[in-house]
Order: structure tokens, then C-alpha cells, then sequence
């Protein structure tokens, strides 16, 4: 559900429009509507602007997400619970992950990514340095898209735990005289 408005045009803005499975929006003067599925508010407002310019002369067009319901995105990787979770707001990664449970001791919070499918099908990857946001260094401005998929990769704390696990499954295997692998 979206919003438009068009700054001292009240009757070319409209609240609460809700967007049909086909994504397009029907607007005042614009013949065949906006196409909105998988946009940004920011480049719906910037079509709706060229769109209102034949029109209206220098029209100020805002476009805000008022709710976003059915809309998906996982969250995988060293987190305390992994998903994938209904977005029904805007919302940035670090909320996303916060709702998953926070990161774990063994998640790099350095190198949070983002996969998010582009118009071309092919998924393009954001890098979001979480330990720089929380403490201030970076601000937290990746917002979510439906389908983005952030993944929390393992630290050196992981990697550490990992070879030690494996150490005590071959000092075990050589306790009971089986075969080691080396």
C-alpha cells in the first residue's frame, strides 16, 4: 500500500492505494498507470514526476510505503533464527536481523550481505558492515526489497571452533584405533 502526493495538487495525490498483483497503479492523468512492482518509492516518484510534468508545472511528487504486507525476505546464516519472515513495513537490515535473533558470537558482522535479484534476473550483491552501524561509524540506510535474501557469513571464532571439532573427532578415531585419514 502506497501513498502518493503531489505537493499543492490534492486532487492528484491518493492515499492508500493498494497494488494489485500486477503491480501497475492507475493515477489522474496518467493513460495506462504507473508500473510499481519491484521499484523503490524514490524511482516510483521520479516516473509519476516525468508523468505529472507534461501537466502540472514543476509538480513535487512524494511517494511513501505505508504498508507492505505479504512481502518476503530470508535471512540465512549465523543468526540466532534463521528464515524467511513476512516484511509488513520498511525496514533495514539491521532490523531484519535483529528480528532474526541478532547476530551469533560466531557471525562477522563486518560482512553482512544482501542478494537482491535485479531486472535482469541476475543477483547482485550489497555488502552492509554491521559493527560500523552499531557503533556509529556508518549510517543505516539499506532498506529491504521483497525476495532480498541477507546472508550473516562465519567468523574466525566459527573457523576456530570448526577445526577444534575436528580435532577431537580424530583424537577420538585414534583413542579407538580407527584408521585416521592423514
Amino acid at each position: 500500500m502506497i501513498s502518493v502526493d503531489v505537493f499543492n495538487q490534492p486532487r492528484y495525490s491518493r492515499s492508500a492505494i493498494t497494488i494489485p498483483p500486477s503491480g501497475r497503479v492507475s493515477l489522474s492523468l496518467i493513460p495506462g498507470g504507473v508500473f510499481v512492482n519491484g521499484k523503490t518509492v524514490e524511482e516510483v516518484a521520479q516516473i509519476i514526476t516525468k508523468k505529472y510534468n507534461e501537466y502540472i508545472i514543476d509538480p513535487a511528487v512524494t511517494v511513501s510505503l505505508d504498508k507492505a504486507a505479504s512481502y518476503r525476505y530470508s535471512v540465512i546464516g549465523d543468526v540466532g533464527q534463521p528464515g524467511i519472515r513476512l516484511m509488513n513495513h520498511r525496514m533495514t537490515v539491521t532490523e531484519a536481523i535483529a528480528e532474526s535473533g541478532g547476530v551469533l558470537s560466531t557471525g562477522d558482522k563486518s560482512k553482512v550481505t544482501v542478494l537482491r535479484r535485479q531486472s535482469n534476473g541476475v543477483l547482485a550483491e550489497i555488502t552492509v558492515n554491521l559493527s560500523a552501524i552499531y557503533k556509529g561509524k556508518a549510517p543505516d540506510t539499506t532498506f529491504l526489497v521483497p525476495g532480498d535474501q541477507i546472508v550473516v557469513p562465519g567468523n574466525k571464532l566459527k573457523r576456530i571452533r570448526e577445526l577444534l571439532g575436528l580435532t577431537q573427532i580424530l583424537s577420538f578415531g585414534r583413542i579407538f584405533g580407527l584408521p585416521t585419514p592423514y
